[in-house]
């Protein structure tokens, strides 16, 4: 498969986060050393063999001074430093590989264009992986990265992935790992090369000289023994040595409250809430115990947790006083996590549910600050699940269920929404959950509810109990003016939920294959575009796409192929993006299944390829497509007689997204895995698969006409050709590649003129693709076999030969039966006296084309290469594979050239200008 090329947007540094946040930019910098902060020689010196190991790994507990003792160091080069502070949204591979990507742009890092960067936060296409380490391996002097709380990635496969840009990047990365516990990574083979540097926690805690030196810039002078005792107290322990100073320095006798606090101390617990809270007064007390809900927060949001109006200068007193609270960026702030931690545990003792009433203030907050990520999370965690719904709904995200990027993120949480939990919203959203999860019997009988609901709040009373009634009822009367449609400002305030009912009923009835449904829910949704703002439209294109893929798949089921066509192009034309990319690769793939039943394999094969590249292209996770364009790469596949390809691309296929198997995938996919089974020579199994009943509200003439297709075609193999023409004579309507089925099965029972008349009838204007005029041409030359006309076979045969060419048709040629054996091979000229070329097309001189089919772009490169007299491991090197996939491309390459050799496939390729 070939990999996807990067487009100029994605050879620039992104914006935002795969998330769609922007970056944190504080997460970069290297952090800020105390006013009171010493400088350990001792350390800085091992340290300064980071720069001739691969790995250093700085280890120890919280608190023991790691950060700033990493930061102190890279502080003092004079080369920039790559920092990044993981974070615990970095525990994902995308997220931590799209921050790590920033952090070495921030640093001025020169990496090559292209590169790319995750757009999915749980998965990092290995693509980017290898050209990060490519580029990182070019660099003409090493660049430090430091890796910041990398405790907190304990994801394997981050580990794995972080060994595996290590490794390749050679002597162009020096990687500093700062963390708490053992990373997963193989620690024993970089100390057995002597390529790991280790500072671990023994050597971190402090010595009774730096102890003494630390407390005396604190402004405490102990005698020799007292610090003595406190370095033993403590073992060493930056934090607990740095909070004694701060507690001691407020006590008239530093030295006796030192023995006190180390004879009484009990956990790290005891010491913050007893030294550090309740030496604060009252008023920040309660501030540090209220946000310690909150991940992160800014004055405002902590006076609405408070209902006071001084958090400014308590949270820039406190941030001053390194009273563990941080400083990120503009005015935003955060706890240190174990004080965070603790606070909130003295919370659940002090004030009893008083941490549910904080979540759901700090949820109403962020809402109107637009951090939609936070306040769901801040909204579910209150319990208060009609209001977390309606953030969801009113911001048209709904989407997000379905996209890949939050699906998983946001089913877990609304899973524990209360049965409760009541309105429109929590119905949409049930909805939503159950049609994603293909529960379209649940899911419609919750979007009925939630259609309900609205038109009730609506002011109307929703009439019938149809499946059509609830969505009609949410459609505005164009001839009512606005006061009408129900109280005054209501009808703005629902036009995000009824445009949710629409996307969800198009989805429903694009899963029940009712294109009537379709429809009407399309033509609700175009009316309500203009009642919702826009913002919130650009916010959210996934909207949109999703609802024209939804409408281009069931005018799909109903054989609209041109209204099909214009649906599904605007979804796959969609702005690109992650969260667009599940409806473009769907469109895609149904594109091409358009093509395919044109009978257009070429164009078939480059869309299906296509939409394959918009889910490998963002690394979304797997099932996250709908699978169709391997589907129908796998019927192309069988057209070129490569069924061993087409049975792995068919297993592949086999776990679509649930929300997108719908009547056409199910259709598609029997289809296609007949004829499979028929060119494999197993017409029972063949005839079961195809006469297998897909579920639909109507009948699809494609549908039908494909399965006719197969079982014919199973017939006449099995010698019934008189049942063959019953099967496909009672199509209505029967599409070109039915006529040209039924022709062959006339002339297979011995009605040759009754062949030709049905060919004849074929309408010019159809443009059929070569997998019908091949057809076509070859029950031609059959018939003109049997009537003697040997000449005029041939040179239709040849005709075929040179049409099949382009699409790499060989499944019709294998199909024909032993009558052309003689014909494939032979000379096409034409002998004397006769004029036998169909309709005026003369045939061509010399032998027959050979019927090669098309070579990927990975299959040329490695070609190329070939050329170049490279061997097969350094074809391996220079395009970043495996030596086993590359000799994959090889045996692939050497088939579609009929060759067995290196030097054959070359100059065959250079004979067919393939190179």
């Amino acid at each position: 498969m070939s990999e996807p090329e990067e487009s100029d947007a994605e050879q620039t540094a992104p914006g935002a986060d795969p998330q769609g946040d922007p970056f944190l930019r504080t997460r970069f910098v290297v952090p800020a050393r105390p006013v009171a902060f010493l400088r350990r020689e001792r350390l800085v010196s091992h340290l300064d063999q980071a720069l001739r190991t691969p790995l250093t790994m700085v280890n120890g507990p919280a608190g023991a001074g790691k950060t700033l003792l990493v930061a102190d160091w890279a502080a003092a080069r004079e080369t920039s430093v790559a920092w990044l502070t993981t974070d615990a949204a970095g525990q994902k591979p995308g997220m931590f590989w799209a921050y790590l990507l920033q952090a070495l742009h921030a640093s001025g890092t020169p990496l090559p264009a292209g590169i790319g960067c995750p757009a999915d936060a749980g998965r990092t296409p290995p693509t980017l992986l290898a050209r990060l380490a490519a580029g990182l391996s070019a660099l003409d002097r090493p660049v430090v990265v430091v890796l910041d709380e990398y405790d907190r990635v304990t994801d394997p496969e981050i580990a794995e992935q972080l060994e595996f840009v290590l490794h390749h990047a050679g002597d162009g990365l020096r990687l500093v790992l700062v963390t708490r516990t053992e990373p997963l990574l193989p620690l024993h083979r970089y100390r057995a090369a002597g390529d790991l540097t280790e500072i671990r926690g023994a050597e971190l805690a402090f010595t009774c000289e730096e102890a003494a030196a630390l407390l005396e810039l604190h402004g405490l002078r102990l005698p020799e023994p007292a610090a003595q005792g406190l370095v033993e107290r403590t073992r060493g322990w930056a934090a607990g040595l740095r909070l004694c100073a701060l507690a001691a320095r407020e006590s008239p006798d530093p030295q006796t409250y030192l023995k006190e606090f180390e004879a009484d101390r009990t956990s790290v617990a005891d010491f913050l809430l007893a030294e550090v809270l309740r030496q604060q007064p009252a008023a920040t007390q309660d501030l540090l115990l209220r946000v310690s809900v909150l991940e992160r927060f800014r004055p405002e949001l902590a006076n609405a947790l408070t209902g006071r109006t001084d958090a400014e200068p308590i949270l820039a007193g406190l941030c001053r006083a390194n009273a563990f609270v941080e400083h990120l960026e503009l005015d935003w702030y955060r706890l240190h996590p174990l004080f965070g931690e603790i606070l909130r545990a003295h919370l659940r003792v002090r004030s009893p549910g008083l941490e549910t009433e904080l979540h759901r203030r700090a949820a109403r907050w962020l809402r109107g600050s637009g951090a939609l990520t936070e306040t769901l999370g801040h909204g579910a965690a209150a319990g208060d699940w009609q209001f977390t719904a309606g953030a969801l709904v009113d911001d048209l995200a709904i989407g997000w269920l379905f996209t890949g990027l939050r699906a998983d993120e946001l089913g877990e949480l609304f899973s524990r929404m209360s049965p409760e939990a009541a309105g429109p919203a929590a119905e949409l959203v049930r909805a939503a959950r159950e049609l994603s999860r293909h529960e379209v019997g649940r899911g419609l009988g919750h979007l009925r509810r939630a259609e309900q609901a609205l038109a009730a709040e609506l002011g109307r009373t929703t009439t019938g109990s149809g499946p059509a009634a609830g969505l009609q009822e949410l459609l505005p009367d164009a001839s009512a003016p606005p006061a009408e449609w129900g109280p005054a400002g209501a009808q703005p305030a629902l036009a995000e939920a009824r445009l949710t009912c629409a996307l969800l009923e198009a989805l429903a009835a694009r899963l029940t294959g009712a294109p009537g449904r379709a429809e009407l829910a399309a033509a609700a949704a175009e009316t309500l575009r203009g009642e919702v703002p826009a913002h919130l439209l650009d916010r959210h294109p996934e909207l949109i796409a999703l609802l024209l893929a939804h409408l281009g798949s069931a005018r799909l089921w109903a054989g609209r192929f041109e209204d099909a066509h214009t649906a599904l192009t605007g979804a796959a034309g969609a702005v690109p993006g992650a969260s667009t990319a599940l409806a473009r690769e769907d469109s895609l793939g149904r594109l091409a299944l358009i093509d395919y039943l044109n009978g257009r394999l070429a164009g078939a094969e480059r869309t299906a390829r296509a939409a394959l590249t918009e889910t490998e292209r963002y690394g979304l996770p797997q099932p996250s497509g709908s699978g169709m364009g391997r589907l129908v790469l796998a019927a192309v596949a069988v057209e070129r007689d490569d069924l061993d390809r087409a049975q792995a691309l068919l297993e592949e296929a086999a776990q679509p997204h649930p929300a997108l198997r719908d009547p056409v995938m199910e259709a598609g996919r029997a289809i296609a895995t007949a004829r499979l089974h028929l060119a494999r020579g197993d017409l029972g199994a063949a005839l079961a698969t195809a006469e297998r009943t897909v579920p639909a509200a109507v009948a699809s003439p494609w549908a039908e006409g494909q399965t006719a297709l197969v079982v014919s075609a199973a017939h006449l193999a099995d010698g019934r050709p008189e049942t063959a023409v019953k099967v496909l004579q009672g199509l209505p309507d029967a599409a070109p590649a039915c006529t040209v089925a039924s022709a062959r099965a006339e002339l297979a029972a011995g009605r040759p003129l009754a062949a030709i008349d049905l060919l004849d009838r074929l309408n010019p204007q159809d443009r059929c693709g070569p997998a019908v005029t091949v057809r076509a041409l070859l029950v031609r030359a059959q018939a003109a076999d049997a009537s003697g006309d040997r000449s005029a076979a041939r040179a239709l045969v040849a005709l075929a030969l040179r049409e099949a060419r382009r699409d790499g048709l060989r499944r019709p040629f294998a199909e024909a039966g032993p009558w052309i054996r003689p014909f494939l091979g032979a000379p096409t000229t034409r002998g004397p006296g006769t004029d036998a070329h169909p309709r005026g097309v003369r045939p061509p001189e010399g032998p027959p084309p050979p019927v090669v089919e098309e070579l990927t772009v990975r299959e040329r490169d490695v070609l190329r290469r070939l050329a170049l007299t490279m061997s097969t491991q350094e074809i391996a090197a220079d395009l970043y594979l495996s030596v086993n996939t590359v000799k994959t491309h090889l045996k692939s390459a050497y088939r579609k050239l009929s060759v067995g050799r290196r030097n054959e496939a070359v100059r065959r390729a250079r004979d067919l200008g393939l190179l």
